[in-house]
């Protein structure tokens, strides 16, 4: 086991693991080639791929380091992740809807469901607002309910 773990790197789990995404990922792949919209699909694939790893890590990573800049030091509890969990969510979401927030496709929408679209803005701001306020809730019981400094312990 330990010539296994040292010549492949990671534990036969791993392998194991990364074998059932690979078939899930083949049959996916198998399903969609008979799919007429095969290629429209692959390039919003390759094109979400590139705008990822292109555009949005940079700024989300460079975003990251300024918040452990001013918020990670000297803080107990710190806020870090009270501000990178709601944001992560909020982001997503907005990835997720991104049409529907800013009011595009409307005709694919009401082609593809038969219903008026409705506008999406307002949703992902209550949506992104509740996900910070109750962060902000959390963070607030866990400062309250902080310990207290080590010098001012009794003994």
């Amino acid at each position: 086991m330990a010539e296994f773990r040292r010549a492949y790197g990671a534990a036969p789990w791993h392998l194991l693991l990364l074998a059932g995404c690979f078939a899930i990922t083949g049959w996916i792949a198998l399903r969609l080639a008979g799919e007429a919209s095969a290629g429209r699909i692959l390039l919003w694939f390759l094109g979400a791929v590139v705008a990822h790893d292109l555009i949005l890590f940079p700024v989300y990573a460079t975003l990251d380091r300024v918040l452990r800049g001013t918020l990670g030091r000297g803080r107990v509890p710190s806020p870090l992740n009270h501000v990178r969990v709601p944001a992560l969510g909020a982001g997503l979401l907005f990835l997720i809807y991104l049409p529907g927030i800013l009011g595009l496709g409307d005709g694919t929408y009401l082609a593809a469901t038969g219903l008026a679209p409705r506008a999406m803005l307002g949703r992902w701001l209550a949506v992104s607002a509740a996900l910070f306020a109750a962060s902000a809730l959390l963070y607030a019981a866990r400062w309250l309910t902080r310990r207290a400094p080590r010098g001012k312990r009794k003994r």
